[in-house]
């Protein structure tokens, strides 16, 4: 009797604990999503404010140490640990260069979730739309599970990943040139202004 008990109870547990850590992916890339989309409609913040919080958002969204190994793949290899840092680095204020102007183009666009899939127990993706009112660009979030939480590794927007995108660059260089060089040519890419 006790034993039955105790296995319905161990059940339960099991069932429950599945189900929170399935819904885990969703629920905290929606969490900050909507922090994000804040912050974009502050009408009381100053530019540069509204940058800062936004990269600081960003930071805690994304893995960039994983997101850095994906978009090398087996390049990744040809790093010493110290370009691998700075290659961190260097790609992280990239991104932001690249995507943070249209980022502050926000209107009124509505970020719409629809789905997550478990990919492993590490790994999930997360459906959604940004619904505007002429039209609706679909956007995955790519996920990983490291230290307890969940974080983007890659998005894929219109059918799009930005990880197969930056990769297919970072290979090309790799061809030709040392991680040396490949680091010299991002520290330039930073540091240009945006026009």
């Amino acid at each position: 009797m006790i034993k039955g008990a105790a296995a319905v109870i161990i059940g339960i547990v099991i069932c429950v604990a599945t189900s929170a850590h399935a819904d885990e992916p969703l629920t905290i890339i929606e969490t900050r999503v909507d922090r994000i989309v804040k912050i974009l409609g502050d009408k009381s913040l100053e530019e540069d404010a509204k940058v800062k919080q936004l990269e600081k958002a960003a930071d805690e969204t994304f893995d960039y140490i994983y997101l850095s190994r994906m978009t090398l793949g087996r390049n990744w290899l040809k790093l010493d640990d110290g370009q691998r840092s700075e290659f961190v680095d260097l790609y992280r204020l990239l991104l932001e260069k690249n995507y943070m102007g249209q980022l502050l183009k926000y209107t009124d666009e509505k970020v719409v979730f629809a789905k997550q899939t478990m990919l492993s127990e590490k790994k999930a993706e997360v459906d959604s739309n940004i619904v505007s009112s002429d039209k609706k660009i679909p956007i995955t979030y790519r996920l990983i599970r490291r230290d307890g939480d969940w974080k983007v590794y890659d998005l894929v927007i219109e059918g799009v990943s930005l990880v197969s995108n930056y990769r297919t660059q970072f290979n090309d260089i790799l061809s030709r040139q040392t991680p040396a060089e490949m680091l010299a040519i991002l520290r330039k890419k930073v540091s240009e202004k945006s026009g």
